[in-house]
């Protein structure tokens, strides 16, 4: 009787699994035709994003919903291979696409923990699914799943399986595929991961955002101990190397992107032009920009302009800290929350978000997001003393436990207490032969504030304009030599058609008679004033032009020769490029090729060289007088800091606006131009004294020390027409016996000591007249007569 029972039980569970058999062969020709084409994996296109490069070839930024980079499987590290395997599917080898012993033993996994701890799907069941699936979690997903695996199987190589899911699986961090995620979390290519990184990676893919190790660093290391003792179990790893993989500490990168070197607005400037040519498929199709920025010189001017900047706002004090954050939890709870609060404040370069923890004015402790502690004392805390009291001045509020301050490391790697500043800064490099930009660096964190003030920012250019009226000046038939009297002026309101208007230099101070090379080294204004008077303001306006200053932004008034008007950086920088160059107008260009994903250069830059093809827009004798006049700026006038630099090529030009609003230096060498500015967006003062000088000629020197290292001196040669002569240096003519040797056009030699008497019996006839008629709108002083009947 209990045989027959056991022959029905059998007949039973047969007819059952025929059943099953015959249904799932039924559901399989339903759905095998519905099934999508493998096209997508055999002409596998991935998104790529658009990738920016330096003149080397190093990355400086990415742009892209999905970070890739395409590896071949055979390029691989083996370790990362046997990790993924080790982690996702073992048998990934023997299987077809479905591993029925994988689903047993998942199965029997589940039963026995009482819950979901394991699944089955195989990697190609994965690339099934990432490819032409849903993730969500029904049967009939699932049934299509393995069909798709079957067909897969089929059609590929195993290694042609394991390299799509290599570059095409989510890893996080906008991360898809290993190579990028290497880049992401650890900042190093595939081949320069160790065995305890590629543990870590290949612990990512059963879920990127419960594993990640930037923002769950506890549990990412559980999942990498847990791939590191499946490939020990499975015999990929001896058990010496994992213990020595199981106790290597990692150093994931916190900041969300970091690249070679510091070139954000280079980048952004190259994803912009790039959207102008190929609008959405920017970001996809894989485009490769390589630009015309150096390292060696953007790193020396991302530094100049945050040292520079730094200065500045230490020299101007504390201001006190950011935010307080309540301490009231402890243990875990409190580093929690610290590092919760600090999730949400951005770092800025090697400037550090910390929260205090302990006060006095000998030690401050602060949390650091990670979980350091850090201590500050000593010089490190001088910034900030006055702030670190019990007593807190009137509106001032004090460190203590509890507030948000930033912690930068010294030359000597001690922790100091600074503040993130509130002023702003740019610096661009131009190649002036060609128009190539070696470093733009256009504010003082693109994170913080991505406006960029080498292309966007309108200032006044204040004196570093001065320069180009002086070069209209010469081709008036001013020279080097020529005396203007630095005197006071006036202007009624009817003359200035506004309010009256009494110019004055800026120490106050008047020299009398100047000859033009002294004015331009002393950065007088009043005989900047009178040269334009003489010279008249129309014809300076179109002049300017000529240098690609836009004439509607410097309106034809006497203040245009104090810098009124409105500039860029990059303006400047290709107006000075034609006092270095022998007088032609470059056009700046940043990019130098864009190729295609697979290295077809789909645009190519062709500079036109100064001498070769560029417009020349003055006379190359006039670029030469400029250049010798601007080095005397260096050697002898407002910018003799830069004599530091212990080179003799350099000239330039201060700049400082009303009130001290904007600070400029705008100067150059043969073979480089080099613009620095500094000021707040909102235009207000930067304080007093803080003028060209003393706030951003300090950036140019920083830089050009560094650009310049191993450059041989640049040798400005006369060119021709050009004539020397000996003068006497309070008259500025010509004498034997003259102590001075000037250079000047040869048909506008100045005359020779007699040749001025008759003028001056000119000049005591002028003496006696009060005022002449109106010229050009403006009325002429005695001194003014003056000056025309001594100039030659």
């Amino acid at each position: 009787m209990l045989a027959r029972w056991w022959i029905y039980l059998l007949a039973a569970v047969s007819a059952l699994g025929l059943l099953a058999v015959l249904l799932t062969g039924f559901a399989a020709l339903v759905t095998i035709p519905t099934l999508p084409s493998l096209e997508a994996l055999t002409e596998y296109r991935p998104k790529i994003p658009l990738r920016v490069y330096s003149a080397e070839g190093i990355l400086i930024g990415e742009f892209g919903e999905e970070r890739r980079e395409m590896v071949k499987i055979g390029a691989a590290p083996q370790r990362l291979k046997q990790a993924i395997l080790a982690a996702e599917d073992d048998r990934f080898y023997q299987h077809g696409g479905v591993d029925y012993i994988g689903i047993l033993r998942a199965a029997y996994s589940n039963f026995t923990s009482g819950g979901v701890r394991q699944g089955a799907s195989t990697i190609t069941m994965q690339v099934a699914r990432n490819f032409f699936l849903t993730k969500e979690k029904t049967l009939t997903r699932k049934f299509s799943e393995a069909l798709l695996a079957f067909k897969i199987e089929h059609s590929l190589s195993k290694d042609e399986i394991l390299e799509l899911y290599f570059n095409q699986i989510y890893l996080g961090q906008r991360a898809y595929g290993f190579a990028a995620a290497a880049q992401v979390y650890f900042g190093k290519s595939l081949n320069n991961i160790n065995l305890a990184e590629a543990a870590m990676l290949a612990g990512l893919p059963k879920a990127p955002s419960r594993f990640n190790p930037v923002v769950n660093p506890k549990r990412a290391k559980t999942r990498q101990l847990y791939v590191l003792r499946r490939m020990n179990d499975l015999g990929y790893i001896p058990s010496e190397e994992f213990k020595g993989a199981e106790k290597q500490p990692i150093q994931v990168k916190r900041e969300s992107q970091e690249f070679g070197m510091r070139a954000d607005y280079v980048a952004e400037m190259a994803r912009q032009a790039v959207f102008e040519r190929h609008q959405d498929d920017t970001y996809s199709k894989g485009f490769k920009v390589y630009t015309t920025i150096r390292r060696s010189d953007q790193e020396a001017a991302y530094k100049a302009v945050r040292q520079g900047v730094m200065d500045y706002d230490r020299r101007h004090g504390y201001r006190g800290p950011e935010a307080v954050i309540d301490l009231s939890k402890n243990g875990a709870d409190r580093e929690e929350m610290l590092e919760d609060a600090l999730q949400e404040v951005a770092d800025s370069g090697d400037i550090h978000a910390a929260v205090a923890l302990a006060v006095d004015p000998k030690l401050v402790r602060a949390y650091r997001r990670g979980g350091e502690i850090v201590e500050i004392s000593g010089d490190g805390l001088k910034f900030a003393q006055k702030f670190l009291t019990t007593k807190a001045a009137p509106g001032q509020q004090n460190i203590r436990p509890g507030s948000l301050i930033r912690i930068r490391k010294n030359d000597k790697g001690a922790w100091q207490i600074i503040q993130l500043p509130q002023v702003e800064a740019s610096l661009v490099a131009v190649n002036p032969r060609d128009g190539a930009i070696r470093a733009i660096v256009g504010g003082f964190d693109f994170n913080r504030n991505q406006f960029n003030h080498v292309t966007q920012a309108w200032r006044q250019p204040g004196s570093s304009f001065k320069p180009f009226i002086y070069s209209a000046a010469l081709e008036k038939g001013f020279t080097p030599a020529t005396v203007i009297n630095d005197a006071p002026l006036s202007f009624t309101a009817e003359e200035t058609g506004s309010e009256q208007w009494d110019p004055r230099n800026y120490d106050g101070n008047y020299e009398g008679p100047l000859r033009m090379r002294e004015a331009l080294a002393k950065s007088k204004n009043l005989v900047s004033i009178r040269i334009l008077q003489s010279i008249d303001v129309q014809y300076a306006q179109d002049y300017v032009a000529r240098f690609g200053f836009d004439p509607k932004q410097h309106p034809p008034y006497l203040t245009m020769a104090l810098g009124a008007g409105s500039v860029t950086p990059i303006q400047m920088a290709i107006g000075y490029a034609a006092f270095a160059n022998g007088g032609f107008r470059i056009s700046p260009y940043f990019i130098q090729r864009i190729e295609d994903e697979k290295g077809n250069i789909l645009e190519q830059a062709k500079p036109v060289l100064a001498g070769e093809g560029a417009k020349q827009i003055i006379d190359p004798r006039n670029a030469f007088l400029m250049t010798s006049i601007m080095q005397d700026v260096v050697q002898r006038g407002t910018a003799t800091k830069a004599r530091q630099l212990g080179r003799a090529d350099l000239a330039g030009k201060t700049g400082t606006t009303s009130n001290y609003v904007d600070a400029w230096f705008c100067g150059y060498q043969g073979d480089l131009v080099a613009i620095a500015w500094i000021g707040f967006d909102n235009p207000k003062s930067l304080g007093n004294n803080e003028t060209g000088s003393h706030a951003a000629l300090p950036m140019w020197m920083s830089y050009m020390g560094q650009a310049l290292k191993g450059m041989p001196v640049s040798v400005y040669k006369p060119p021709s027409g050009i004539a020397t002569a000996k003068i006497n240096p309070e008259t500025g003519l010509r004498e034997p016996a003259g102590t001075l040797t000037e250079y000047f056009l040869e048909e506008q030699l100045p005359p020779e000591a007699e040749d001025k008497v008759e003028k001056v019996e000119k000049v005591e006839k002028v003496e006696k007249v009060e005022k002449v008629d109106k010229v050009d709108g403006h009325l002429k002083s005695v001194e003014d007569i003056i000056n025309e009947f001594l100039s030659p």
